[in-house]
């Protein structure tokens, strides 16, 4: 069992009142609504770098996270944590529980002041026992510019995070190599609008246009799964899975399957235990939902049976990501799926063997990408577990089976959920 104090559960369940898990009405007319939160120059990254700091009123928030980076905190259950590592631990989770209560109410008129809040909250429970560090707080919200710029659309290699568990370059190259990726995946957010946009004319010209926007569509992917192979350049493997991983785990993946304590819980109605506690993930990622979605792949990919977790059977791990992203994007992904003229059923009824051959070439993309996803894993996952099996410790420190099934952040078998998103994303092709 493992105990969180309660005022800063509470302010995070706030907060996500108002960036996470609320839904409300917005204008869906249009692919690039200003609800949707997605811009045309930096897609599901904000326009411009995220507040790096809040005013003085929540100072005591932003100082014991400088802290916990200062001190360099170590997990509880790290390989050969020293005495001292572990009393210095304890102290500052001492100091955590000191922390005043703080108003949110100051908050709620800035949205980027929601999510710095939003981040600091995230990172300091994840410091305090890890359980719910998201997708955007780790990415999309955890970067700024290296260099002041005036360009609309930050340079790939301009790009800083801000919060690092470890310090290394690792880690900072690891979260930048998934910021790049949204970057790069802004095109194919145009690219969708343009589809959309011609499939409501729907006559032969517009059929055409569609084709070869689909041929662009499967050289964007492409473009994403090469930025994706960067990451071999700057996060060393070992190093990936040894210090850095752990810091992901949330309690789907905990291999001790210890049960999360919020302590205090009982004393506000409006709260009730978390039912999702699963560690940041990629697949959290609002871009690749989007291609699937757009693309029809979805429907394979997010297969009902892939099931994941401790405990009680749970939705598909694709499904249960989308509740991690912000409320705008996965209202995003929502009217993606409900689109009028689905693009699979247009491919399919048209009888055109070129949209067909350049629909398939983007579904062709998609797949290659899944491919690279799984050579990445192997690299930096497989691989270090089977050595780390071999010698009988985790990458957690915690003994190993070597029999048992390699667990994802969120719980999945990992090998199993991978090949199958891959496998059925490939029968998303359609036969002539």
């Amino acid at each position: 069992m493992r105990t969180i104090p309660p005022e800063h559960y509470l302010a995070l369940s706030r907060l996500d009142g108002f960036l996470g898990t609320s839904e409300g009405v917005y204008d869906t007319s249009t692919l690039a609504a200003h609800d949707f939160d997605v811009d045309n120059r930096t897609g599901f990254m904000p326009p411009q770098s995220p507040v790096g700091r809040l005013e003085a009123y929540w100072e005591p928030w932003e100082l014991i996270l400088d802290d916990a980076i200062a001190k360099s905190l170590q997990l509880g259950d790290k390989p050969g944590i020293t005495p001292a590592e572990m009393s210095q631990s304890e102290s500052w989770r001492w100091h955590v529980r000191e922390l005043p209560v703080l108003s949110i109410s100051g908050l709620i008129k800035s949205e980027t002041d929601l999510r710095r809040a939003h981040l600091m909250l995230a990172w300091i429970m994840h410091f305090y026992l890890p359980p719910v560090l998201t997708y955007s707080d780790t990415v999309l919200y955890n970067w700024t510019l290296k260099t002041q710029s005036h360009e609309p659309t930050p340079a790939l290699d301009n790009l800083h995070s801000l919060t690092l568990f470890t310090g290394t370059k690792d880690e900072q190259e690891f979260y930048l190599t998934s910021a790049r990726m949204e970057l790069r995946g802004v095109e194919a957010l145009e690219l969708m609008r343009s589809t959309m946009d011609e499939a409501f004319i729907g006559d032969d010209l517009a059929m055409r246009r569609i084709a070869s926007i689909l041929v662009r569509l499967a050289t964007v992917i492409d473009d994403l799964k090469a930025l994706f192979t960067t990451v071999r350049e700057g996060c060393n493997p070992t190093t990936f899975y040894t210090n850095i991983r752990p810091w992901f785990r949330g309690a789907d993946s905990d291999p001790a399957t210890r049960k999360w304590e919020f302590a205090g819980l009982d004393t506000d109605p409006s709260f009730t235990y978390p039912p999702e506690l699963s560690g940041p993930s990629a697949g959290q990622s609002s871009l690749i939902h989007a291609l699937d979605m757009f693309l029809g792949v979805d429907e394979f990919s997010h297969a009902a049976g892939l099931t994941g977790g401790v405990g009680p059977k749970k939705s598909p791990f694709l499904v249960r990501m989308q509740l991690y992203m912000p409320r705008h994007h996965r209202n995003f992904l929502n009217h993606l799926a409900a689109n009028p003229r689905p693009l699979r059923e247009i491919v399919i009824g048209a009888g055109d063997a070129t949209l067909l051959s350049a629909y398939n070439a983007a579904v062709g993309a998609l797949k290659r990408f899944r491919d690279c996803h799984m050579a990445i894993v192997t690299a930096y996952i497989i691989q270090p577990a089977r050595r780390a099996a071999a010698m009988n410790v985790a990458g957690d420190g915690a003994e190993v089976d070597a029999e048992a099934p390699l667990k994802g952040t969120g719980g999945t078998e990992l090998v199993k959920f991978l090949k199958t998103v891959r496998d059925r994303t490939a029968t998303a092709i359609i036969c002539t």
